[in-house]
């Protein structure tokens, strides 16, 4: 039988000693990812209550704003809003701690606009204002006017779909336009606070067979003779009455003022403007469309419009007669066409009218234009024009007359805003005495669209 002795004592000894010195470095990595594992869990619970502050601090805020709110919509519920002094039984109005309703339109029709928007109202204009200085020959005076080629106005225009068809509407537009440039003259430098209706009127437009219209407005034959494609139109085209037509013409012989206007020299023999009427307009086929009215005093027109566009122009042009029922004239005629070029800007335009006399020398003006349309500027289009126009056998047999203008409009197209400067001359040559002075005009002003 075998016994332990000393020796194996110290071999199993040495055996435990080597066994422990190969664990160390094991035991050693271990505590080392234990402190760590433990560093990264003490970062993140400092920053789990960083983010706590933060929650805290937003949610007590949001308590401070609420007990605001609920202290002011108490404040409002005690106090009341005045009451009109012509209702005084009613009930006071408060203030809500509801959500206010959305506003209301500023406009809406008497029709219903917020239920089914079976009528809508549109309203707009624009003021156009104007200083002219004119030499007459004598005396050279400043006459601060309103634009007669295009006067002040405002206008309601109300459309009601009917239909896919049908469109029923009604316009009513009032001239507001003090002293109006084609009326002052040197005897009357303020005259005529225009305040009148320019339309009143009601239409039913069917796209498959025209428009009618009942009620005062433009007749049909009305801007045949002065369509224009030069846009300086607002300063000068074929009326050119508009801009001075009551300015005298003084002899020469003594200064003395005549009772010859410049409006009476000079027509272009358009239509006979707005009047109370009915009126029927065709759909435009290829351009085309025909326009006829009846008005007061057994009076008739009818016209012939079109308008096109290719090959690098635009061109409108329109024809009229009328049946001016008058004692001592017959038929009134006028044509007019203009051509614009897209590419160059450059426009030309022709206007020519008559008027049948029965007693004397029929009446008629030739009147051309050259202009020239650029966009020079990136706020909107430049406008050059030079015109020239003739009148015959006015105001009597004995009487010719001619007229230079040269004019410029600059746009502002993101203002809807125009302004614009004219030089006319205003000649009249009589076989008769007296001779005349002529009337040079200066002109500049600005039309501002609403």
């Amino acid at each position: 039988m075998k016994t332990f002795s000393f020796r194996h004592l110290l071999l199993i000894a040495g055996v435990i000693i080597g066994l422990s010195f190969l664990a160390m470095p094991a035991f050693a990595q271990d505590a080392a990812k234990m402190q760590e594992l433990q560093r990264v869990i003490d970062a993140q619970q400092k920053q789990m209550e960083a983010q706590q502050k933060q929650l805290d601090a937003q949610r007590q805020l949001l308590q401070d704003l609420q007990k605001q709110m609920e202290s002011l919509a108490n404040d409002a519920d005690k106090k009341e809003v005045p009451v009109a002094a012509e209702k005084p039984t009613a009930k006071p109005e408060v203030a809500s701690t509801k959500a206010p309703p959305p506003a209301e339109k500023v406009v809406t029709s008497g029709a219903g606009y917020s239920e089914g928007e079976r009528m809508k109202l549109s309203i707009g204009g624009f003021v156009n204002r104007m200083v002219s200085i004119i030499d007459d020959g004598k005396n050279t005076d400043a006459y601060f006017v309103d634009n007669d080629n295009a006067e002040s106005r405002v206008n309601f225009v109300g459309t009601a779909n009917i239909n896919d068809d049908l469109t029923l509407g009604g316009r009513i537009e009032l001239s507001i336009a003090p002293n109006k440039s084609g009326n002052v003259s040197q005897r009357d430098q303020e005259i005529d606070n225009i305040f009148t209706q320019r339309y009143t009127e009601a239409s039913l437009l069917s796209k498959r067979f025209g428009k009618l219209s009942l009620g005062k407005g433009n007749v049909a034959a009305f801007g045949a003779a002065s369509v224009d494609l030069s846009r300086t139109g607002l300063i000068s085209y074929s009326s050119i009455v508009d801009t001075a037509g009551g300015m005298f013409f003084r002899q020469k012989s003594d200064d003395a003022l005549t009772d010859v206007r410049i409006g009476d020299a000079f027509s272009n023999f358009d239509g006979l403007l707005r009047k109370n009427r009915v009126r029927y307009d065709t759909p435009t086929f290829h351009g085309f469309h025909l326009s006829t009215s009846a008005y007061s005093e057994q009076r008739y027109d009818g016209a012939l419009f079109w308008g096109g566009q290719g090959y690098g122009f635009k061109a409108v042009a329109g024809a009229h007669i009328t049946d001016t029922n008058q004692d001592d004239a017959d038929y009134q005629y006028a044509g007019s066409f203009s051509t614009l070029h897209e590419g160059t800007g450059l426009n030309f335009t022709l206007s020519s009218g008559k008027l049948e006399r029965d007693n004397q020398s029929d009446p008629y003006n030739l009147y051309g234009k050259i202009g020239w349309l650029k966009n020079f500027f990136p706020f909107g289009w430049t406008a050059f024009s030079a015109d020239y126009t003739r009148s015959y056998n006015l105001p009597t047999d004995s009487d010719d007359s001619y007229s230079v203008g040269l004019a410029a409009v600059q746009s502002f197209e993101k203002y809807g805003t125009e302004v614009y400067l004219l030089y006319r001359l205003h000649s009249l040559d009589r076989d008769v005495e007296p001779d005349v002075h002529d009337i040079n005009l200066f002109s500049f002003g600005t039309r501002v669209t609403f």
